[in-house]
């Protein structure tokens, strides 16, 4: 059944085509689909009354950027030009639009965010009652299991946690949710323990795609233009990868090597929010640094009551109007301590997606 909010987003994408973009600038479908490196049945279908094919979310911001500029289609073949080749007023413009493209997609208002349009209302760790929250913590491999005391389940004194990799991670967040959330049940489980009851409610995955099979099922199921590039050994610490070919971009952590060994300087983690793909009544949120320290400092921006508040608003602030967010940060180590990072200044965001001013 075609829905009204369906066709609403397609007659939209055409009459931006068709003159809406610009008065009296009628643009064809292959010359769009030229410009936005789509293909012409792309491009249909997206205009269709009764097909309503939902065009993915990068491909929203194409078009927020295209029709941002008239500067677009000053010559020939029409090209989309860079966010950073955008004026202050085209890239204002180009949020705008880009607000209004996706909340037709998710069947939201398309007026201008309000305080019932933000991503959350207080924390992004704060749910609605009674809603299970479950925390899928990385595993440890059997290699390094081994290497712990009391890892061995015949040993009287064997301790169960030790089977997470991520462990002050995991022992923040969790007190931290049940504090948050007192009439909400919140599981742990490692990705293997995960039953589907599991799998639909808000799931919040720590660790990155070596060791947490969900976190890496999660990125390649979803629109998230930022890749994990894994960490094959000890000399290549890996990355977050934004970018396709020759404008690819990759955010790494810093190391020191020292007597033979490596000092972790600062490592880069990604925070990312969106609907749950299993449910899109509840959500998904994934803490992931390239380091188990990465991924503490990441959960401690919005756990830190020094600093909690401040990043809450700036996520509210920042992505008014989006269920589906991301923040590349900087987490900074010194003398072996973590430090919380702050995303009100510039220097700890390496990278965000999607970009709305």
């Amino acid at each position: 059944m075609n829905s009204p909010e369906g066709l609403a987003l397609a007659q939209r994408l055409r009459d931006l085509r068709e003159g809406g973009g610009w008065p009296g600038r009628h643009i064809t479908q292959a010359e769009l689909a030229e410009a936005l490196g789509a293909s012409v049945p792309s491009i249909s279908s997206w205009e269709s009354a009764t097909n309503q094919a939902k065009p993915p979310r990068k491909r929203l911001e194409a078009y927020a950027t295209f029709f941002a500029t008239e500067r677009s289609v000053a010559e020939t073949p029409y090209r989309m030009l860079s966010y950073t080749e955008l004026t202050a007023d085209e890239r204002t413009r180009r949020g705008e639009l880009l607000r209004e493209l996706v909340g037709l997609r998710n069947n939201a208002p398309t007026e201008a965010p309000t305080a019932t349009s933000t991503p959350f209302a207080e924390s992004p760790w704060h749910f609605t009652p009674d809603q299970d929250i479950t925390i899928v913590g990385s595993e440890l491999p059997e290699r390094l299991k081994v290497k712990l005391p009391n890892a061995d389940p015949d040993d009287p004194d064997f301790v169960d946690l030790y089977k997470y990799a991520d462990l002050d991670a995991l022992l923040e967040l969790h007190g931290h949710l049940r504090a948050a959330n007192p009439n909400s049940n919140v599981y742990v489980r490692t990705p293997a323990e995960l039953e589907p009851d599991d799998y639909t409610s808000h799931l919040v995955l720590l660790g990155g795609v070596d060791w947490n099979f969900v976190t890496k099922d999660l990125l390649e199921r979803v629109e998230l233009p930022v890749r994990q590039l894994g960490r094959p050994d000890a000399d290549d610490p890996g990355g977050f990868e934004v970018g396709e070919g020759a404008k690819a971009q990759l955010f790494a952590p810093k190391l020191r090597r020292v007597d033979g060994g490596v000092v972790l300087l600062e490592d880069v983690a990604l925070f990312y929010r969106a609907p749950n793909p299993f449910n899109d009544k509840r959500t998904v949120t994934i803490c992931n640094g390239m380091f188990g320290r990465g991924t503490y400092g990441l959960v401690r921006a919005l756990t830190d009551a020094r600093f909690r508040d401040r990043n809450g608003k700036y996520l509210r602030d920042q992505f008014a109007g989006m269920n589906e967010f991301s923040i590349i940060s900087r987490i900074q180590i010194v003398a072996g301590r973590v430090l919380t990072p702050d995303w009100t200044k510039p220097r700890y965001k390496l990278h965000e997606w999607p970009v709305t001013k």
